[in-house]
């Protein structure tokens, strides 16, 4: 379903940033962040990172200063930041886009109190963005995303899956910019907490059981390590390794989102709500992240089994 030229114009990427820092209200706050089809995403490809000086990477932890450190960096509420729990080690590591001050470091170090240790620290350039602009590329009538992965119910009824921070607030989706081609309306939404939303097709767009040219079979829950491949309708086809899992991503204004799959794939604006796959297996859905296809940078996704199971679908 690709995009056609001369519609109405697409908001900007300054005047998403200035109404990404607006205060939430009601249902509208995600108007602001909208992302891409099949495969929309938000920033990627794995970057070198600087441990903190505590150099936990060394250490074993229990499980309860790896839950107490969690909770810690969670009451601290520093935008900018994600973590996840080293299954091997405890160790809780936390990933600080640049807009994190050493302060603010200080500020999650001193929140951890005597789990402070349990807390690696590394650095991704860029800042941690929710992204509009996934496969193919979707439109409502102010922002693009990126379809994620077709799916159907048990009555064989056609919908896909994206990004929720892209369902939030939207109404009807076309697969062109002049919105002359109708996909249907947003059926369910879910942002923050977790990030995934569901749209129904009732215009004359087929569905695909497809990601490009790759046929999508099953899906599943990916492991840390895995080879995986994303796809968005800005910067295409990109691939790379899961880095973390159950992540938990605070981009800032109370938008914090829950049990993210944390990689090094990289993502642009506009790439949000598109697929993340491994062969015939969808896993997740771009949510956000920081840098560029040509820098790198860290890429979250909410795994697609939740949102399966939470509507009642399966992919084909």
């Amino acid at each position: 379903m690709p995009g056609e030229e001369g519609g109405p114009p697409i908001t900007s990427e300054e005047e998403l940033r200035t109404k990404r820092n607006t205060p939430r209200t009601g249902v509208t706050r995600g108007k602001m962040i909208a992302a891409a089809a099949s495969v929309v995403a938000v920033a990627a490809v794995a970057l070198p990172a600087t441990a903190n000086a505590s150099d936990s990477s060394a250490k074993t932890f229990s499980v309860a200063e790896a839950k107490a450190a969690s909770s810690a960096v969670l009451k601290a509420d520093v935008g900018g930041t994600a973590w996840y729990t080293d299954a091997k080690t405890n160790t809780l590591v936390v990933t600080a886009d640049s807009t994190v001050s050493q302060a603010e470091i200080a500020k999650i170090k001193k929140a951890a109190g005597d789990s402070a240790d349990a807390i690696e620290i590394k650095r991704t350039p860029g800042k941690f963005n929710k992204l509009i602009s996934g496969g193919d590329a979707i439109y409502t009538s102010s922002w693009r995303c990126s379809l994620g992965f077709n799916v159907r119910n048990s009555s064989g009824a056609n919908y896909f899956v994206t990004a929720g921070h892209c369902t939030d607030g939207a109404g009807t989706w076309y697969s062109n910019s002049s919105g002359s081609t109708v996909i249907g309306p947003t059926a369910g939404s879910s942002f923050p907490t977790n990030d995934y939303g569901l749209v129904r097709y009732s215009g004359s767009v087929t569905p695909q059981g497809t990601v490009g040219s790759q046929d999508i079979t099953r899906a599943a829950n990916p492991t840390v390590g895995q080879s995986v491949t994303r796809r968005g309708s800005t910067t295409g086809i990109h691939s790379g390794t899961v880095t973390g899992l159950n992540a938990t991503v605070n981009y800032g204004g109370g938008d914090i989102v829950y049990g993210m799959i944390q990689t090094n794939v990289c993502a642009e604006p506009g790439d949000s709500g598109g697929p993340l796959y491994s062969g015939s297996t969808a896993l997740g859905l771009t949510s956000g992240g920081s840098g560029n296809c040509s820098s790198g940078g860290t890429t979250f996704f909410q795994p697609v089994v939740e949102a399966l199971n939470a509507y009642g679908v399966s992919v084909y």
